[in-house]
């Protein structure tokens, strides 16, 4: 992939073992100085491993604040098709996407929502659905059509603003896809279009019972290890604004996107809902879990372009404050092989 610009000539980055990524010459060096980062991909189909959040550190990771105008720089590149960290099977229709650093990415927490950013020539609304783990704080990497929306993409970077959208537009009802391997005694959910990000998932067996927490991977399931039971499910979501529904009739269909009639916020066509509270953005919990393997849907990302990367200066259970320990298609891609 070219980094997106007419200007000096580009060269092959050989420290990583993908091809089709550029990187203009002495950005490497930058990368490595200013953000002490070494991104390591394995070869072949396999996607590469996520490095373990530390949990002295994981504490401070959180998706942008919806309070504040963030400032930073842009970058622009190219899915290939896919839909990236948060597990979605492809880019949205309009293809207009963010990839967002590893400290605002937040371990999955900023997946599903969107962010206004406003650069050169205007303003944008993305979705946010990859994480870049060679950008710092306040670096977000675009698509190249939504970065052609805000400047002239032979710039290649620029300064922006952008703020977390509250409650935008819904594309319709909210979607559940249980994962590939799940049974009645392993429970993994993909839940889309609920438009702000999400603090909690939680499952019962039918109509009756407990409900019981799910706890969110990075790569966007909401897992529970010993299972919830041969379904149907009820399946009750709350976002970060406190907004909270209850789908029913989900069943143990693995691989398959299953339409809800109940929409997040906004009106429903069936379900129930509880009114909203705004909350605080999520944080990451300090203790994750072991986790399964992500999709191939997931895989490493390309870099970013162009490569000039200078970091600049979030009648049941209770739901808790923060998550657990840790575009829409008929098939997703089966788990791969474990990363070790």
């Amino acid at each position: 992939m070219t980094d997106g610009t007419d200007g000096p000539a580009a060269r092959t980055t050989a420290q990583r073992r993908r091809t089709g990524r550029w990187l203009a010459g002495g950005a490497v060096v930058a990368l490595a100085t200013v953000l002490g980062l070494t991104l390591a991909l394995r070869s072949g189909a396999a996607p590469a491993c996520a490095a373990p959040i530390r949990p002295q550190t994981a504490a401070l990771l959180a998706p942008p604040a919806a309070s504040t105008v963030h400032k930073g720089k842009a970058t622009f590149y190219d899915s290939t098709g896919m839909g990236g960290n948060c597990s979605y099977p492809a880019a949205p229709e309009d293809r207009l996407y963010v990839a967002l650093g590893p400290d605002e990415y937040a371990a999955g927490a900023a997946c599903g929502g969107y962010l206004d950013v406003t650069g050169p020539k205007g303003k944008v609304r993305v979705l946010i659905s990859d994480q870049c783990p060679e950008c710092g704080p306040g670096h977000l990497d675009l698509s190249r059509e939504a970065f052609a929306r805000i400047a002239d993409p032979v710039r290649g970077v620029v300064d922006v603003s952008y703020r977390l959208v509250v409650d935008p537009p819904l594309a319709g009802p909210l979607t559940f896809r249980i994962k590939e391997g799940a049974s009645q005694w392993w429970f993994a959910v993909l839940v889309a279009r609920h438009g702000n990000p999400l603090r909690a998932v939680e499952v019962r067996q039918g109509s009756s019972g407990g409900w019981r927490a799910a706890g969110r991977e990075s790569y966007n399931y909401w897992l529970i290890d010993s299972g919830a039971g041969p379904g149907p499910y009820q399946i009750r979501v709350t976002d970060t604004r406190g907004h909270r529904v209850t789908a029913t009739g989900i069943r143990m269909a693995p691989g398959q996107v299953q339409r809800s009639t109940v929409r997040m916020y906004g009106g429903t066509s069936g379900g129930s809902t509880t009114a909203p509270t705004p909350t605080a953005s999520p944080t990451v919990p300090a203790s994750p879990t072991a986790r399964p393997k992500p999709s191939t849907s997931a895989s490493a990302r390309p870099s970013p372009s162009p490569s000039a990367l200078v970091p600049v200066d979030a009648p049941g259970a209770t739901v808790p404050t923060t998550p657990p320990a840790t575009g829409e298609a008929a098939v997703f891609a089966a788990a791969p092989p474990g990363c070790g």
